[in-house]
């Protein structure tokens, strides 16, 4: 399977067309386009030179003039590309990718992200995240060995994909009536991703998405129809629940028990579990006194209740996180009024097309240029990750760890302030105190803006109330001041219980033990995925897996998918029946992942998020480069595993192994 809609036939369209398309090209993808298709590396030797992204350039800080002269030379390129036959060219070499990236983002990339690159932009000659056998497996083996996917979300499907094209039989039980996990069940207005489209997409396929950052709608569909292109579907069970679930010591299977529609209870016996579930799947409410006492219309924004006519009505919103900034500006637009009740307020990072069209000659340049839609992909993937670390790591020797992590971290800071400042106006002095954050940059999930949040705010109609609320009336709400709010409805965006993974599922493992009991509010894995105890049990979006300093959570499910299934190809090639990390390495893992969490904007201490679990432990995010989680998921480490054959104990790995340590 290689990058799929990825067009590559002649290009016919008249010289006039393509140049109109080339003017909504990014230019620095267009470079790289024009190099790799001409392979003339004279193109990077010349005085046009992209130079380090900046905050909110998506340029390469190119002058107008310098992008004109590009674009010409690109026409020039693909002119001749197009009179010599439309042959691809050879693919370029690893040194040359190397410059090439380099050149790009006007700045060294290490040598490390070149075999990345190539996987994560589809440049290389073969699927390289499908798994590969290395010896034959008998068929009745393999017949044997059923996975169970629990969730048909994005991981869901895209492990189905995997263990298809390995030819290992799996199910999948998914508790909605339909695929897509979170981009089916949330469904309230404004909702979008915020991660731009063709970074937030499977790295081999691809779509014309008809915005940067496209609507719950559009991704629902993506999601439903990559299912549907790889015969996913037929295979989930829908309207099905996993209950409990519990490994054998004796036979190395798992027993999972599932309610069916109407409630009809099943059980399924299979040699792998892959929990799909997501971080941010079972909403959470909060613990507010007279909750359960408010005569009017309560709900959450995970589960949006839309009989329910907001026009007209007093409305309470209840937090101020990444669900509420998308759906506030949307109500605000019909409520009487609106009262948005803050705990803290949300960095927002400037993003002029969040709302935008992908333009018809953005979207000709992908479908129709060769290599562009590659090259863009790494364009997104460099400026939106890795780059940003840096200034999100605490320097222990800067003297205002009060409000920032370091200088360039300071500098963030004020220039976000300034920004804020600028969309309020002097006249609103109340808003700015309330709305510009009084922790550190990145401390918490910063926020894409385009100006629409703060224009809501500023509505006649929309009320920021930042006074602590004290308890629900029947009538409305009340506040620490003794403030009362008469409303007619309250919509929580209060997040998620994002701390229990498997939560409410009970998990068995060897000997009995519990894993939410294990677990509480400190859930902890082996690289997010596996877990002591539990043999054959694999996590997609596990602990410490989320991503704060930008990236695609889809990156990671790649990464994830592809080590399980390194694992299950582990088992199958040597005959084991169960494996588990072991105890030391799970711990000196986390120990690790610790001291580097701590070491970032959103483990300095002096503030609460739902990165942090009741003691202050960041049991969410992942605190080094993408480039190191994809490293050390390439293939598993058998020397890191407790290995055992069925009813016969436990036997030694085939070979160490080389290890990758972080």
């Amino acid at each position: 399977m290689g990058k799929e809609l990825i067009l590559s036939e002649p290009i016919f369209d008249d010289d006039e067309t393509i140049a109109r398309a080339l003017e909504e090209a990014n230019t620095p993808s267009l470079l790289m386009a024009m190099v790799h298709l001409s392979g003339d590396a004279s193109i990077m030797r010349g005085s046009v030179r992209p130079t380090a992204v900046t905050l909110g350039d998506d340029q390469g800080g190119l002058t107008p003039e310098q992008q004109a002269t590009i674009r010409r030379r690109a026409l020039e390129v693909l002119k001749e590309y197009r009179s010599g036959g439309s042959r691809k060219p050879p693919p370029p070499s690893p040194v040359e990718i190397l410059e090439m990236m380099s050149f790009m983002v006007g700045g060294m990339v290490p040598e490390e992200y070149v075999p990345l690159v190539i996987e994560e932009i589809g440049i290389g000659e073969e699927d390289a995240r499908a798994l590969k056998w290395d010896k034959p497996v008998p068929p009745e083996v393999l017949g044997r060995f059923k996975v169970l996917i629990i969730g048909a979300g994005m991981s869901g499907i895209l492990a189905a994909i995997r263990l298809e094209q390995a030819g290992i039989p799996y199910v999948i039980v998914e508790k909605n009536s339909a695929v897509g996990g979170t981009w089916f069940e949330n469904s309230y207005p404004g909702c979008r991703v915020d991660v731009p489209n063709h970074f937030y997409s499977y790295s081999f396929y691809d779509k014309e998405w008809p915005k940067h950052f496209s609507t719950r709608d559009d991704l629902w569909a993506y999601f439903d129809e990559v299912a549907e292109r790889y015969g996913i579907k037929a295979h989930v069970r829908f309207n099905t629940e996993v209950v409990a679930a519990s490994f054998d010591d004796d036979t190395g299977r798992w027993t999972a028990r599932i309610h069916g529609p109407g409630g009809a209870e099943e059980v399924l016996e299979v040699a792998a579990i892959v929990s799909a579930v997501g971080q941010l799947n079972r909403p959470k409410l909060p613990d507010i006194p007279g909750l359960g006492g408010f005569e009017g219309i309560a709900f959450h924004s995970a589960a949006w209740e839309h009989r329910h006519d907001l026009g007209g009505k007093r409305v309470a919103v209840v937090g101020t996180g990444a669900s509420a900034f998308q759906f506030v500006p949307e109500i605000a637009k019909v409520c009487a009024e609106l009262f948005v009740f803050q705990r803290s307020a949300p960095w927002m990072f400037p993003t002029d097309d969040y709302h935008d069209p992908v333009g018809d000659g953005q979207n000709w340049c992908l479908e129709h240029f060769p290599y562009y839609s590659n090259w863009y992909r790494f364009w997104l993937f460099w400026t939106l990750s890795d780059g940003m670390l840096p200034a999100l790591t605490v320097d222990p020797t800067w003297k205002h760890l009060d409000r920032s992590a370091n200088a360039v971290n300071d500098d963030l800071r004020l220039m976000l302030t300034e920004y804020v400042k600028q969309q309020i106006g002097a006249d609103r002095p109340d808003l700015a105190a309330k709305v510009i954050p009084d922790y550190p940059l990145g401390g918490k999930r910063m926020l894409r803006d385009n100006g629409t949040w703060l224009r809501a705010l500023k509505r006649p109609n929309v009320h920021l109330v930042t006074d602590r609320i004290r308890e629900v009336t029947a009538g409305g709400v009340k506040t620490e001041s003794g403030t009362g709010y008469p409303v007619d409805v309250i919509i929580f965006g209060t997040g998620f219980r994002a701390d229990h993974f498997l939560w409410p599922m009970k998990i068995t493992g060897r000997r009995g033990a519990d894993l939410n009991q294990q677990w509480g509010d400190d859930p902890r894995a082996y690289l997010g995925i596996t877990i002591p105890g539990f043999p054959n049990l694999f996590c997609c979006y596990g602990p410490n897996t989320n991503l704060v300093h930008g990236g695609s959570i889809i990156f990671h499910s790649e990464c994830q998918v592809r080590y399980i299934l390194g694992c299950l190809k582990l088992l199958l090639e040597n005959g084991f029946a169960a494996m588990e990390p072991r105890q030391d390495v799970h711990d000196a893992f986390n120990a690790r992942i610790d001291d580097a969490n701590a070491r970032r904007t959103w483990g300095m201490p002096g503030f609460s998020s739902w990165y942090k679990n009741s003691k202050g432990r960041v049991t969410q995010n992942w605190p080094f480069r993408l480039v190191d989680y994809w490293t050390v998921t390439r293939a598993p480490n058998p020397a890191d595993f407790i290995l055992r054959e069925a009813r016969r104990g436990t036997r030694s790995a085939p070979s160490q192994g080389p290890r990758r340590d972080l």
